[in-house]
C-alpha cells in the first residue's frame, strides 16, 4: 500500500478523505484481478467481507484517516447480501465517495473457465469436476441462482463485461474507471466486434455495420480507426456523419435524464463487423464530443487485447 492518495484515486476522493470502491460480481469473472488492480492504486483491500460489517468496518477506517478502500464481495457472503444495496444508500448519504463495479461474464465463459481450473462454484454442491453432463448441468444452474441472487447489486453498479478480455485489460478498465472524476455521470464509449458477441456491460448498442468499410480498401484494411488516413476516408462518407449525427442527439436528448436518475455510469456500445475501423472511430470522436461536458472513458475492446 501506498504512503499517500493514488493519483489514479484522487478525484475520487469524498469530503471527509474516504473514498471506496466495491467490486462485485460473478464468480469467476476476474474480481481478484480487479481487486489486485486498486491494490496497486494504492488502496487497502479486503476480500470476501460479510455484509454484516461492512458499516462497523468503514467506521474504523474513518477514525483511522484511511482515504482509499476497496471491498470484494460475491455470493459467499449468502443470505445477508440484500442488506448491502441499503448500506451503501446510506454510506453515500453519510458523504463516502462510492464506486460500485460488477464483474460479469457469460454463462459459457464461466462453464469454460471452471472447467479449466478445476474449481468448484460456491453454490455447487457436486464435485470440481465439470466434465460429465450432470455435473455440467449442475453448474450452468449454480450461475444461473447466483445471477439471481446478485441482481439487485448489479443495479446501479458499472458493469464490466470479463467474457473475452484478459487481466490486462481488465485491470486497465478498472484504473480508468475509478480515475474518472466523481460526477453525476460517466460515460464509456466502447467499440467491439459482432463476430465475437455483444458486450453484456452495454446499456445501449448501436450497429454500424451498414456504414462503407475501409476493411476493403488495401492501403487501410492493416490500419485502425484511430490511423489518420482510415479518420479521413471515413469522414468523406455522409452516412457515416448521419450515424454520428444521429447517435449524438439520442444521446443528447436523455442523459440529462439518466443522470437525474441518479445513474452513475452508462456504457454506450458501438459494433462493427472486425472492431477495427468503423466503430473505434465513432468511439473516438463520440467520447472526445461528449467529453467537453460529462467525464468519457474509452474502450475498445478488440484492439486493447491485441
Amino acid at each position: 500500500m501506498s504512503d499517500g492518495p493514488p493519483a489514479t484515486a484522487a478525484a475520487a476522493t469524498a469530503a471527509d478523505g474516504l473514498a471506496l470502491v466495491l467490486i462485485t460480481g460473478m464468480s469467476g469473472s476476474g474480481k481478484s484481478v480487479a481487486l489486485h488492480a486498486l491494490e496497486d492504486a494504492g488502496y487497502y483491500c479486503v476480500d470476501n467481507l460479510p455484509p454484516e460489517l461492512l458499516m462497523p468496518f468503514i467506521a474504523l477506517q474513518r477514525e483511522q484517516g484511511a482515504t482509499h478502500v476497496a471491498i470484494a464481495m460475491d455470493v459467499r457472503s449468502g443470505v445477508s447480501l440484500p442488506i448491502v444495496p441499503q448500506q451503501l444508500e446510506a454510506l453515500r448519504r453519510e458523504g463516502v465517495a462510492l464506486r460500485s463495479l460488477f464483474l460479469d461474464s457469460t454463462t459459457d465463459a464461466l462453464v469454460r473457465r471452471y472447467s479449466e481450473t478445476r474449481r468448484r462454484h460456491p453454490l455447487s454442491r457436486g464435485e470440481a469436476r465439470t466434465d460429465a453432463p450432470e455435473q455440467q448441468r449442475v453448474l450452468i444452474q449454480s450461475i444461473d441462482l447466483e445471477r439471481e441472487l446478485l441482481a439487485d447489486l448489479r443495479d446501479g453498479a458499472d458493469v464490466i463485461d470479463t467474457s473475452i478480455i484478459r487481466p490486462a485489460q481488465l485491470q486497465s478498465y478498472v484504473k480508468a474507471l475509478i480515475s474518472a472524476p466523481q460526477s453525476a455521470l460517466t460515460l464509456v464509449f466502447e467499440s467491439f466486434a459482432f463476430k465475437r458477441g455483444v458486450p453484456l456491460d452495454a446499456d445501449y448498442v448501436f450497429d454500424v455495420r451498414m456504414l462503407p468499410n475501409p476493411h476493403y480498401v488495401p492501403t487501410l484494411r492493416p490500419l485502425t480507426g484511430r490511423d489518420q488516413p482510415v479518420i479521413d476516408w471515413l469522414r468523406e462518407h455522409e452516412d457515416v456523419a448521419r450515424m454520428y449525427g444521429d447517435i449524438e442527439q439520442f444521446l443528447a436528448r436523455w442523459l440529462d435524464a439518466l443522470a437525474q436518475d441518479h445513474r452513475s455510469y452508462v456504457t454506450v456500445a458501438i459494433g462493427c463487423t472486425g472492431g477495427q475501423h468503423r466503430s473505434v472511430f465513432l468511439v473516438e470522436q463520440l467520447a472526445r464530443g461528449f467529453g467537453a461536458r460529462w467525464a468519457a472513458l474509452k474502450r475498445h475492446r478488440e484492439l486493447d487485447g491485441s
